[in-house]
């Protein structure tokens, strides 16, 4: 059975910095280089990182939980009428067994209980297999982004949104 544990203590903060680094270390240092990756994790991922997004920024991460064991994580932020998906991973490991559309039906909850009317990302532009997945479940490419993170780093992005049709909505 697959739950969604919000994160809301240190030993939380802990475990998906954890995963981050496993996640992001085997998935991401082909498309960016391992530098890089080490710079967003520290910046981004780290235990303290995540604290602050969730206890300044108003950021709710979740662990993803698979047969009591962690597999994944979420990061989603309200902002306005839109959902901001920060953050959907989950490890190489437990990809294409089912979890990543559960996680998504998650978030697509949580977009409607907060009467988000879209679902927006940002996902590297060289990132072809998640950018297909997206495009699967109804995103579309909106925009291209650069963005400066720091230490001569850039984000190379495509900003992807989702409408949401409210599941109570009758015909």
């Amino acid at each position: 059975m697959i739950q969604f544990k919000p994160a809301i203590h240190k030993a939380d903060f802990i475990a998906i910095s954890k995963l981050a680094k496993d996640i992001w270390t085997d998935h991401y240092t082909s498309i960016i280089g391992i530098d890089q990756v080490n710079y967003m994790l520290d910046n981004f991922q780290s235990e303290t990182a995540i604290e602050n997004q969730i206890k300044i920024d108003h950021y709710k991460y979740f662990t993803i939980i698979n047969k009591q064991k962690a597999v994944g994580y979420i990061a989603i932020k309200n902002k306005e009428d839109a959902l901001f998906l920060s953050k959907i991973y989950i490890l190489k490991t437990c990809r294409g067994k089912g979890l990543g559309k559960l996680a998504m039906n998650f978030i697509e909850e949580q977009a409607e209980n907060s009467n988000c009317k879209k679902i927006y990302l940002t996902v590297n532009r060289h990132n072809t297999n998640s950018i297909k997945a997206y495009q699967n479940i109804g995103f579309k490419k909106i925009e291209e982004l650069v963005l400066d993170i720091g230490n001569g780093f850039v984000m190379d992005d495509y900003k992807m949104e989702k409408i949401i049709i409210p599941s109570s909505s009758s015909e």
